[in-house]
């Protein structure tokens, strides 16, 4: 079910729209789209995710007429998709492929072709930088100057690949991972036919990818915390560029080569191996490892090792646990319906209530009667 605006009082509601759009000016400065581009990389892969829309401009665009509001940027976002005509549909993307900006896992001190700590906040002091209250355009040009003099001052020891194993791969050629048999099966598309449960993994992963991210971080954190107690050791987070593709439109072919290129997306892929117990052919109880998947739009690193402890958790849905509830938790991730949900309190409900009221009157009257 989703809610949207409802129209009554015309001249009222003309004059809201027209004070929530003089609130946004009155102060006199404006954000160009361009603007939050180059610097609230963060806020757009995270409305792009969430809205399952992967166009950058757009979701700067959203941001900046939502105020900032995450959740109408989505919504905004959502209704724009839906008016877009889907004329192909995107090969396969194979993440070996992926030109890597980033690379560590939590697993192993060393990983082939080492680790690479990229851009991040990970390792900095959470303090605020009041220099950012005075910064100018001479000082930014000033360090990209500085950064990129320092950048070719550096020796290269050596030619970085342009693609980098999978750390479970080298654990499955020593047989501590199982191989899995290719699904080809086409996924299920959360946008084009109502889920219904028990869901499939390809239902359930879209719904994951495009849920709100501090839903599926809290029911993760549950999850880590105590309501099933999965906790899992991060084996790789990759964060970089895939490639993407379609077939030709009238020829069937199998051939990489056939396929057009259109372009690359940034991506955020996570897999966390979760230790379980199973039973060996000696029926004895033995310990094992599955794997938890999580990928997004962007860099969202936090809400792909969410995505990747509930896709495990899910996966195994006789625990007690509302984690492991897949209707508990893919019904309760939406940002859209969730907000809508509850916001649909504020319209009118005066007929509803007012039969409540007067149900409590009556039954007053007869106590004091009585």
């Amino acid at each position: 079910m989703g809610y949207v605006a409802v129209k009554g009082g015309t001249t009222a509601i003309e004059a809201s729209i027209e004070r929530w759009q003089y609130d946004r000016i009155k102060g006199g400065h404006t954000l160009e789209v361009e603007t939050i581009l180059s610097t609230m990389k963060a806020l757009v892969d995270q409305v792009m995710s969430e809205s399952s829309l992967y166009a950058p401009v757009i979701a700067a665009l959203a941001i900046k007429q939502a105020e900032g509001s995450m959740e109408e940027a989505v919504f905004i976002m959502r209704a724009h998709r839906s008016t877009l005509p889907r004329l192909y549909v995107s090969e396969t993307v194979e993440t070996k492929s992926m030109r890597v900006s980033r690379r560590i896992s939590a697993s192993f001190k060393d990983i082939p072709e080492g680790q690479i700590l990229g851009a991040t906040t990970d390792y900095t002091h959470r303090l605020i930088d009041f220099d950012l209250m005075d910064e100018t355009k001479e000082h930014l040009e000033e360090k990209r100057r500085n950064y990129n003099k320092h950048m070719n001052e550096l020796p290269l020891e050596k030619t970085l690949p342009p693609t980098y194993p999978k750390v479970v791969d080298y654990l499955r050629e020593e047989g501590l991972f199982s191989f899995y048999e290719q699904d080809d099966r086409a996924p299920f598309d959360i946008t084009k036919q109502s889920m219904t449960f028990p869901a499939p993994r390809s239902a359930r992963l879209q719904t994951l990818t495009r849920g709100q991210t501090g839903a599926v971080t809290a029911l993760g954190y549950a999850s880590l915390r105590g309501y099933g107690q999965v906790h899992p050791t991060v084996g790789e987070v990759r964060v970089g560029h895939v490639p993407l593709t379609i077939a030709h439109p009238n020829e069937a072919s199998d051939d990489a080569s056939d396929q057009y290129y259109l372009g690359e997306i940034e991506v955020t892929e996570v897999e966390s191996f979760v230790p379980v117990k199973q039973k060996d052919e000696n029926n004895r109880e033995a310990l094992d490892f599955e794997i938890g998947y999580g990928i997004c739009y962007g860099q969202n690193e936090t809400k792909a090792i969410a995505m990747s402890i509930l896709d495990q958790c899910l996966d195994h849905p006789e625990a007690p646990f509302p984690t492991h509830d897949e209707e508990f938790v893919l019904l309760h991730i939406d940002s859209v319906e969730a907000s809508g949900f509850i916001s649909h309190l504020k319209l009118p409900h005066y007929v509803t209530f007012q039969s409540k009221l007067d149900s409590i009157r009556e039954v007053r009257k007869g106590v004091s009667r009585s």
